[in-house]
């Protein structure tokens, strides 16, 4: 019974899709009308990307600077770089940097190996100690002197990792960039519509995305001063603060 009944039931739900679909294309061909498409509200109107930058001269360093100690006892290592980084500490508040603006960012301590020919075994010659912390310097002007100040406080110690320029407050420029991303989206938008021979309407949507960049004109340099001998000179350079902004319009 299980076979015979099978085949029936696939052969009624054949002849029942047959009839759904012929009684769909009489529904629509019978008012002679095609159904109405909906589209994507992105697929409507004028949509074009205006484009904002500003040039402008940062205003913050954030420094990350360091102490690095290796010994063959873990704690004479640990002892000289604590003290060496205390040296530091006290150096860049003597150099008129807040407690607020000095993080650490990294602290380590790790064995230093080295492999045995003899043995063929890895085995441990003594172990390093590093603290790491991130400065903002808020006079830019005086990030080189700030910087030879902990070189000479943490003496051989010292590591200089690397230097960012960064704006404190950029809102100011944002609204600039963003001025001059809306001109741009609406020439283009206008150019468009006389290209089209259509004319312009209201605005129907607005997303932006904002970003700045340092432009590769910061360096440092080593200088010399017939008073105080060689020092360190930084030069900030310019960032570079974009904004770009999507706009739709209507067409009238």
């Amino acid at each position: 019974m299980k076979k015979m009944w099978f085949p029936v039931i696939i052969g009624l739900a054949i002849i029942v899709m047959i009839f759904g679909l012929a009684g769909c294309e009489q529904a629509s061909t019978a008012s002679g009308e095609i159904p109405d498409i909906n589209l994507s509200s992105q697929q409507n109107g004028i949509w074009v990307t205006g484009q904002g930058e500003v040039s402008v001269k940062p205003d913050i360093a954030v420094i990350s600077l360091g102490i690095e100690s290796e010994d063959n006892s873990v704690a004479t290592a640990r002892d000289r770089a604590a003290a060496a980084m205390n040296d530091v500490m006290d150096t860049l508040s003597t150099n008129g940097i807040a407690e607020k603006d000095i993080q650490t960012q990294y602290f380590n301590i790790q064995q230093v190996r080295t492999w045995d020919r003899e043995t063929e075994k890895e085995i441990v010659t003594g172990y390093r100690v590093t603290n790491t912390v991130t400065v903002t310097i808020r006079d830019i002007e005086n990030v080189g002197t700030i910087i030879d100040a902990v070189t000479d406080a943490g003496g051989d110690l010292t590591r200089i990792n690397g230097i960012n320029f960064s704006i404190d407050d950029p809102g100011e420029y944002y609204e600039e960039a963003r001025k001059e991303a809306m001109a741009d989206a609406k020439n283009k938008a206008e150019q468009l519509t006389k290209l089209a021979n259509v004319d312009l309407g209201d605005v129907t949507f607005i997303s932006e995305n904002s970003y700045y960049a340092p432009v590769t004109k910061s360096a440092m340099a080593v200088g010399y001063d017939e008073a105080g001998g060689y020092t360190t000179s930084i030069s900030p350079g310019e960032l570079d603060i974009s904004l770009s902004i999507q706009v739709a319009y209507a067409i009238k």
